[in-house]
């Protein structure tokens, strides 16, 4: 046979046991060269490697975990992105994954109660309106659907530009929603009435209505933060690059008094800002990235409920929580992976956490310690909410599966 043969015709052909010269065992050394080798052929497809990296560790790991989820919803088949619950009767949940699919589904049992249909791209919003009437899904494209929940009918739907973030008025069937062109869009439910608010010629990326209902705050790429008038659809107060923020805003929260913002940004610092007279009170740094390759972006912000403390969470896994009166920083909740979502109690100074390690955590805002953890997923998680009634923690995973985790409080 000539020595340039095709080793691919070789695969019908029988081997003959009496031809085996010799049977050599590898040994471990030798297993190691021949990864190595396969690390250098780079225009190789292997189906399946079953290499010994980090990533597999970090699977193994979720694997050794207990699930302590009550109820996991397995109705999508990619990952999850967006969950909310609905704020009346706490026992709906709605979804939205990477699969272009929504589904509003109940919290006692993870039964689907209807498919939101017609997606186009990955619905990455999902929100119930303040009478739990309605649920609105959005998709990257710019798609937004309003579904009736006690007919299980679309009621309502709206194109635009590829879509951001997406919002209900806390106290009317008005929905809000920001775009990668700078736009935010309003609009009355079911009538489709609209108003607009054109931004500073980059995307709006984040967006909240005050307490007061007559105003909302939008974080933009640029580091800029406007705050609206929702009837005039004019700015009250601007805060630019110049005295705010020099990278794009990931979060925002209002104070409930409505006199104070908080911001994040992908410059590793929450602004504390007074939204009436437009000036930054304080900078709260978030630390170090954990590695000089890493961004350290301020994913999460919040403020506390019952205290005078801001949360300020980021990538590098690192909860600070911050003084208000003293703008010190009083204790540190530290993580195994970035931050993705902080939620204080409705009454305590509790602070929920959830972040890329697929766990969610409880933290005592007065301590900085771990009061409760949940686990379960075997993915990152990727949002999260919590009944208003304060008994479960709903959560949507990078392993295509939602949890809803019993909250069982500490003695207060």
């Amino acid at each position: 046979m000539d020595d340039n043969s095709n080793p691919g015709v070789f695969e019908d052909e029988e081997i003959n046991e009496d031809d085996i010269a010799e049977v050599i065992e590898i040994e471990d050394g030798e297993a190691e060269n021949l990864d190595d080798l396969t690390e250098e052929v780079g225009d190789v497809d292997f189906e399946h490697y079953d290499g010994d990296d980090g990533e597999d560790e970090a699977m193994a790991e979720m694997e050794e975990l207990p699930d302590d989820a009550e109820v996991c919803f397995k109705g999508h088949s990619a990952s999850l992105f967006s969950c909310d619950v609905d704020p009346t009767t706490s026992t709906l949940a709605v979804t939205g994954g990477e699969d272009d699919r929504a589904f509003v589904w109940t919290l006692a049992n993870g039964q689907n109660l209807f498919e939101c249909t017609g997606h186009k791209d990955s619905v990455t919003c999902v929100c119930f309106n303040h009478d739990s009437s309605m649920v609105a899904t959005g998709d990257m494209s710019g798609l937004i659907k309003v579904w009736k929940v006690e007919t299980k009918t679309e009621i309502w739907s709206f194109e635009c530009a590829d879509l951001e973030w997406l919002s209900w008025h806390h106290a009317a069937n008005v929905l809000l929603a920001g775009t990668a062109d700078g736009d935010i869009w309003m609009w009355k439910i079911p009538s489709g009435e609209f108003k607009t608010m054109q931004g500073p010629r980059c995307q709006t990326t984040t967006g909240k209505v005050f307490p007061d209902g007559k105003r909302c705050c939008a974080g933009y790429e640029d580091g800029s933060i406007r705050i609206w008038d929702l009837k005039e659809t004019s700015v009250l107060q601007t805060f630019t690059a110049h005295t705010g923020h020099s990278g794009g805003i990931t979060s925002l929260d209002c104070h409930s008094d409505g006199s104070l913002l908080v911001s994040g940004s992908t410059d590793s610092t929450a602004k504390l800002l007074n939204s009436n007279t437009g000036k930054v009170i304080a900078t709260f740094a978030a630390g170090p990235a954990a590695s000089e390759d890493e961004s350290n972006s301020v994913e999460a912000v919040a403020f506390c409920k019952s205290q005078p403390l801001v949360a300020v969470g980021s990538l590098n896994g690192i909860v600070g929580l911050w003084d208000i009166p003293t703008q010190i920083q009083r204790n540190q909740c530290k993580h195994e992976a970035g931050i993705v979502r902080v939620v204080w109690d409705a009454t305590n100074p509790l602070v929920y956490t959830c972040c890329l390690d697929g766990v969610v955590r409880l933290w005592d805002g007065r301590s900085g310690q771990v009061v409760s953890k949940w686990t379960g997923h075997m993915g990152e998680i990727l949002d999260m909410a919590i009944t208003r009634d304060g008994n479960s923690i709903v959560t949507a995973s990078g392993d295509k599966t939602a949890r809803v985790f019993a909250v069982h409080k500490p003695d207060r």
